[in-house]
């Protein structure tokens, strides 16, 4: 079995030397382009050129090295025949809780304020959180929001969760459909935006959707850079109907030193951080996968393309 490396990481050693011990079995190859034909079974892909395709036309399946799959479903040599498995969990829902967990209690528990405090010496305890006051709504229940979505009922949040279809989860209020978006952003005042992006979910965080949250909402976008709309957030933030925006995606990364974003007193941003991708984790999940696939198993996560995800 013969296995690609397809990645611009500059040190791709780090990946291939756990690789090999997972599935010392398979021959491990760093793919560039300027190698021939490997007539390789499969690929471990991350940000792969177009010319791969074209080049190792024979691969039975490829696997991200991420959960989010928009930008390999935009190559354009990428045959529509081959199965695309994206990277389940593999330890970012816990690290995405945690983010998550830090930026709303940060709001809630008025963090900022007692920091303030201690640089002017003052002694003052602020209202305790009511927790009703903050109901929180998830945009997208997958996998990894979920776990987040779970970790904030446990803390006495009321939490509610809005995806294409239905989603039954203990502890936390389903709405789904086009018909109950708008009733589930005007419950939210707390609205986390976790969307797989695809051309239906592209702009979604835009004026028209900040008009129906609560007045002085938070708007935290962990999903894709792409999903929202900036100029609508930064007139929303001027007008009041947001207080304050957590971000973490960003439609152009690095994010130019030029951008608004930086200096603007109401937003929190960090540079894509929120739950990256664990290289211990991904490579049991993926070894455990391709030996599954290679003995002719179904395995799990396997990107619907009509979907997008």
């Amino acid at each position: 079995m013969k296995i690609l490396f397809v990645s611009p990481d500059p040190r791709p050693e780090r990946w291939i030397n756990l690789l090999e011990a997972a599935l010392p079995q398979a021959e491990w190859i760093v793919w560039h382009p300027e190698l021939p034909c490997q007539e390789a079974d499969y690929a471990l892909v991350w940000q792969p050129p177009e010319i791969l395709f074209k080049k190792e036309p024979q691969l039975k399946a490829i696997f991200n090295l991420g959960a989010g799959v928009d930008a390999l479903l935009k190559l354009s040599k990428l045959p529509k025949s081959l199965p695309i498995y994206r990277l389940e969990d593999a330890g970012m829902s816990a690290q995405m809780a945690e983010y998550l967990i830090h930026q709303v209690a940060e709001i809630t528990r008025v963090m900022p304020v007692y920091r303030q405090q201690q640089q002017d010496k003052v002694w003052r305890m602020q209202s305790p959180c009511r927790r009703h006051e903050w109901p929180i709504g998830f945009l997208g229940m997958g996998q990894i929001a979920q776990k987040a979505a779970k970790a904030f009922s446990l803390l006495e949040y009321p939490v509610a969760g809005w995806s294409r279809s239905e989603k039954r989860i203990e502890g936390i209020d389903s709405y789904y459909g086009d018909d109950q978006i708008t009733k589930f952003v005007q419950r939210s005042r707390i609205l986390i935006n976790t969307l797989p992006l695809t051309s239906q979910t592209q702009g979604f965080l835009n004026q028209s959707l900040f008009d129906q949250l609560p007045e002085k909402s938070i708007v935290i976008n962990v999903g894709r850079g792409q999903h929202l709309n900036e100029m609508d957030l930064l007139n929303a933030l001027e007008y009041g109907r947001v207080s304050h925006a957590i971000l973490d995606v960003f439609s152009e990364e690095p994010l130019p030193k030029t951008h608004p974003f930086w200096n603007h007193p109401k937003i929190t941003l960090t540079p894509h951080i929120s739950a990256p991708t664990l290289r211990d984790e991904t490579v049991k999940q993926i070894a455990e996968k391709i030996q599954k696939l290679a003995s002719g198993e179904v395995i799990s996560g396997q990107v619907d393309r009509n979907r997008g995800y």
